[in-house]
């Protein structure tokens, strides 16, 4: 059985003061301690939150810039190609117009020749058809 008697007030008494002396000495400065590092890793929670909401809004920004920028190049390309094709109908027609005068011109031009060389070998074949007659008749005409 336990025995309450002085050694049992005197331990009570020493339990006591370890608990003050270890309290001032040992738990408050850790309570600090852990207080501190929960202060900071609260004020870099709270950093790191505005941070990401600081980086979402310059990603939407961004997204947004890059959207108008993507839609402006799409409106300069078709009207870049407009442009284009209405240069290219003009170059096709102009060629068309050139390739036809031209063609007639050589149509005009082989014709012409044609003429001269149907009026040369009429020329050149009454003057044979002469000769011949006189080398099988043996005279002049």
């Amino acid at each position: 059985m336990i025995e309450l008697n002085l050694a049992f007030v005197v331990q009570v008494i020493n339990f006591g003061i370890l608990v003050l002396v270890l309290n001032v000495f040992l738990y408050k400065p850790i309570r600090k301690v852990l207080a501190d590092r929960r202060q900071v890793i609260d004020s870099a929670r709270e950093k790191a939150a505005s941070v990401d909401l600081e980086v979402q809004e310059k990603m939407a920004r961004y997204e947004a810039r890059l959207r108008d920028a993507k839609t402006e190049a799409a409106g300069r390309r078709a009207e870049a190609l407009k442009v284009a094709q209405a240069e290219e109908t003009a170059v096709l027609e102009k060629a068309r117009k050139e390739a036809t005068a031209s063609l007639e011109a050589i149509r005009g031009k082989v014709a012409k020749e044609a003429a001269d060389a149907r009026a040369l070998l009429k020329q050149q074949a009454e003057a044979l058809s002469g000769d011949i007659c006189e080398k099988i008749l043996g005279r002049s005409l």
